[in-house]
């Protein structure tokens, strides 16, 4: 079926989300947090504080509002990029109203990408933080379209040590408790759906990675605080599965600017060409 080029400039009705304690640290769950050195994510009576990437869960509904008219076959739909910017730390309870809009549908040949930009504001309308989602469509370019901007390019330093490395396992059933933060794709449950796709068994969320490697930018380069996580921009360059093993590493290449890179226990980059901006 052919993509629909008319939804350049189409905004979402204004989305609310309203959520507790409980949301923010399913979530934290969902990405890996672990008590023993994150347990103000975790515990109420703690705050709790919020991990910066919980930004992608409340933005979530607006972008399935417009993305899902693209006309795309939901097998051949991938994440390809996302960046959260934060105005300032996630409140642990409240009430968020999210806008989204297709800022742009470029052709790249073998597919089409969507940008998608949500922007989220508090009850009194005060900026709380933007998601860029770049959605990927497989089979869907050739439409003669604009190719879009340079992609980001953001390479570790050649022959550099990094300046932090975190190395964690994710579970078999990291992609069943990530879902429960609001993403249902059954490409992350149903075995069959994700033979459909191509897949030997259900892969896990793309932002369920961006979230382990978040939570490392925020471990290391912010001292565990949320007030100085600024932005990430990721670029998911290879499949997750529940089980594998990540690592992320960082090279701090300016003040408050890290290249970050993420990889599996065999070596392959899942997150690549991607930059976190963070308060000194």
């Amino acid at each position: 079926m052919a993509i629909n080029l008319d939804l350049v400039g189409v905004q979402s009705d204004p989305m609310t989300f309203t959520y507790g304690w409980k949301d923010t640290i399913l979530y934290a769950l969902g990405v890996g947090a672990k008590a023993a050195d994150e347990l103000d994510f975790l515990f109420e009576m703690n705050g709790p504080k919020v991990l910066p990437t919980f930004a992608v869960v409340p933005s979530f509904t607006a972008l399935v509002s417009v993305t899902s008219k693209l006309g795309a076959n939901p097998t051949q739909v991938l994440h390809g990029e996302q960046k959260v910017i934060l105005h300032r730390p996630i409140p642990p309870a409240g009430e968020m109203t999210t806008v989204a809009t297709v800022t742009g549908i470029y052709d790249k040949g073998k597919g089409a990408l969507a940008v998608v930009e949500a922007n989220t504001s508090d009850r009194a309308g005060d900026p709380l933080f933007t998601n860029v989602f770049s959605i990927f469509v497989r089979g869907e370019g050739g439409f003669g379209g604009d190719r879009g901007p340079e992609a980001l390019k953001a390479d570790p330093p050649e022959g550099a040590e990094p300046d932090f490395e975190v190395t964690e396992v994710t579970s078999p059933e990291q992609a069943l408790l990530y879902r429960l933060s609001g993403d249902y794709n059954p490409l992350h449950a149903s075995p069959q759906v994700a033979k459909m796709a191509g897949f030997d068994r259900p892969i896990l969320h793309g932002l369920c990675t961006y979230g382990f490697a978040g939570r490392a930018i925020l471990k290391r380069a912010c001292g565990g605080d949320p007030a100085r996580f600024r932005s990430f921009a990721a670029r998911f360059s290879g499949v997750v599965m529940p089980g594998d093993t990540l690592t992320t590493r960082g090279w701090r290449v300016e003040p408050g600017r890290y290249v970050i890179q993420t990889t599996t226990q065999d070596g392959r980059v899942v997150i690549s060409n991607s930059v976190a901006e963070v308060a000194q």
